[in-house]
């Protein structure tokens, strides 16, 4: 079994290839720069692993031998699903390897961006105790907190914003799960942005979500809202979003993604003083990191061995006549 990484930026594949040898595979570690290189790096995988490389049909079918794809953490956007599933090719996820990491950082930017935290920072690093420029700051007793997006993260998120005393109200795109604790109320998404002092963003990027959060939507907020993004840059329009922080509509953003990453240098974002970015590392804990790393491995795995899968995307591939005919031909074991 051969399994490569296409590329990623992690400083050790320690975990990655402990979870491989226990799989028995051979694990290849390939930093490919182009789209040609990751082709040519990959021919005879049985599994690819990948961080930020688009695979597209065009990709898959110049690797015919690939049954799995395993991606480092939650967001499978750089992949083409439906035409990994039209091919037979099984694509895996860790979707709740970072669920405290994420929404401990969601939860730290908010009392940061509450506090004005960044900007009481800057201005005693300048020499001066601009205490004027940062009112109001508001207690956060009885406000309300809007969670977009109730999955693993939204709903620990929300669990740590009551904790410290918010009120707390949510909308899911895809509709609410039965599991979600009633202490929380389901909402419209205009109720939560006109409500919510406090708008933190979990959705998944997809078509739906896409530019979710643009200007309508950001025009209903009110001007002392705090909007704060750790799930993908995508979901908000940034454009409209600078636009509304230049004119005052709302108060302040905590980002930790942005739809452009890194952000190039001289983006208006960094000219905003109420404006706080993290380097898309909300994800990140000693704990968190070990696991995704040795499950991003694993589950692809598993899968060309002929194990139980786990984290699948697209289940329905499983059935599918052309993931029957690779197994009948030997290459997996359904």
């Amino acid at each position: 079994m051969r399994i490569v990484i296409t590329e990623c930026d992690h400083d050790s594949f320690d975990d990655e290839f402990a979870a491989a040898e226990a799989a028995g595979a051979e694990l290849i570690v390939a930093q490919s720069r182009t789209r040609e290189e990751l082709i040519a790096n990959a021919q005879g995988a049985d599994a690819l692993v990948v961080q930020y490389a688009r695979i597209d049909g065009d990709v898959l079918d110049a690797l015919p031998t690939v049954r799995a794809i395993g991606r480092y953490g939650v967001g499978v956007d750089t992949i083409d699903i439906a035409a990994a599933t039209e091919r037979g090719v099984v694509v895996c996820n860790v979707p709740d390897y970072g669920t405290e990491a994420v929404s401990d950082h969601a939860i730290a930017l908010v009392l940061a961006a509450a506090r004005e935290i960044p900007r009481l920072d800057r201005a005693m690093r300048e020499g001066r105790v601009d205490f004027p420029g940062i009112r109001p700051v508001r207690l956060i007793g009885d406000r309300v907190f809007g969670v977009l997006g109730m999955g693993r993260i939204g709903q620990a998120t929300a669990r740590k914003a009551r904790g410290l005393g918010y009120e707390v109200i949510y909308h899911d795109v895809f509709g609410a799960s039965a599991d979600i604790d009633q202490a929380f109320r389901s909402v419209s998404l205009d109720e939560l942005l006109e409500r919510s002092a406090v708008v933190s963003v979990h959705a998944p990027l997809t078509d739906e979500t896409h530019h979710l959060i643009g200007r309508a939507e950001l025009a209903r907020m009110r001007p002392d809202a705090i909007i704060v993004n750790t799930s993908r840059g995508g979901v908000i329009d940034t454009d409209a979003l600078v636009e509304a922080l230049q004119a005052g509509t709302i108060r302040s953003a905590a980002l930790d993604v942005t739809e452009v990453e890194p952000m190039p240098v001289g983006h208006p974002l960094f000219d905003l003083p109420q404006v706080t970015l993290t380097p898309h590392m909300a994800w990140y804990s000693e704990e968190s990191y070990g696991e995704l790393k040795r499950r991003t491995v694993e589950n692809p795995a598993r899968i060309v061995a002929g194990g139980e899968p786990t984290n699948v995307v697209n289940p329905e591939v499983l059935g599918s006549k052309q993931y029957l005919d690779r197994a009948a031909a030997g290459r997996l074991t359904p």
